[in-house]
């Protein structure tokens, strides 16, 4: 009961957390965003747009927490809305390509004619920035190694400290030195620095969405391990993929004349050692067809 009530009460620590961090990403990205179409900076709104990232992955973060505190009540859907995190993260991927292609566009059209932006603004919505960052850093950092979902949003905070730190310095020089492509340099290298994050977000969405086997998991190396569980004579049907991030699904059909408890525990332990621990196992004896009642799962 104890265990329980801890758990709880860490689950809605989380929650509450991962609130205010989205709460603060959302009132700086109202301000950059402000501040970007003011003064005509395409520095800070690249880095509102990857801004915009981080509100992204919060949410989708906060939606997989409270998923995994909730489950599945409908027969209709067993697992839930898990995938309500991918969906979020394909549209994600896409709104980062429009925004990282619209700066690129609007750099290239400022080239030779770069406007002048006052630094002043820049330099303060940067710093604020970066303490907002800080901020969020310090309230997600705790529960990071402990949720997969939290982690993400936590390493996507981290990584807009570099867009903030651009800004900073584009600011600095503006105002050091007038020179009126500082803000434009700035601009390009963020959205650079957003367009690889942008497509590897879509790819691996799209990998799950395709139910494609995970990249850490050698299909035919797992094949050859359940082969070696003590009385398996022969795997098929074996399908591997990834639910959501963090949690992978494999699906196994084992021949074999042993005793099925047996080998479960093989294959049990096989599986775990890769971190397969959403399994269904069917032990059925030589010659089955496979599609017969199963002897035994887990």
């Amino acid at each position: 009961m104890g265990a329980g009530h801890d758990h709880s009460h860490s689950m809605d620590t989380r929650v509450s957390r991962m609130v205010m961090a989205a709460a603060i990403l959302s009132i700086f990205f109202v301000v950059e965003l402000v501040t970007a179409l003011t003064i005509n900076s395409i520095a800070l709104l690249a880095d509102a747009g990857h801004m915009l990232t981080d509100l992204v992955a919060m949410f989708m973060g906060l939606t997989a927490v409270l998923l995994a505190r909730k489950g599945s009540s409908s027969p209709a859907r067993t697992y839930g809305w898990h995938r309500a995190e991918v969906f979020t993260a394909v549209a994600n991927a896409v709104l980062l390509l429009g925004v990282a292609g619209f700066i690129l566009y609007e750099a290239f059209e400022r080239l030779g004619d770069a406007p002048q932006i006052p630094g002043v603004p820049m330099i303060v919505v940067a710093l604020v920035g970066l303490l907002a960052n800080a901020v969020v850093v310090l309230m997600l950092r705790s529960h990071s190694e402990s949720s997969l979902a939290v982690k993400g949003a936590y390493m996507e905070v981290v990584a807009d400290t570099v867009g903030s730190i651009g800004v900073l310095i584009a600011g600095i020089v503006t105002v050091t030195t007038g020179w009126p492509y500082a803000d434009v340099v700035v601009a390009v290298l963020v959205a650079l620095w957003v367009l690889p994050r942008a497509i590897s977000l879509a790819r691996a969405a799209l990998r799950i969405l395709s139910e494609s086997s995970p990249r850490h998991i050698d299909v035919e190396e797992l094949r050859t391990a359940l082969g070696r569980v003590t009385g398996v004579t022969g795997v098929h049907d074996l399908h591997v993929w990834t639910l959501v991030p963090g949690k992978d699904m494999v699906t196994a059909h084992l021949t074999s004349t042993a005793d099925a408890a047996t080998v479960l525990d093989g294959a049990r332990a096989v599986l775990t050692a890769r971190g397969l621990e959403h399994a269904t196992v069917q032990v059925e004896a030589p010659g089955a067809s496979g599609d017969c009642p199963c002897e035994s799962t887990w």
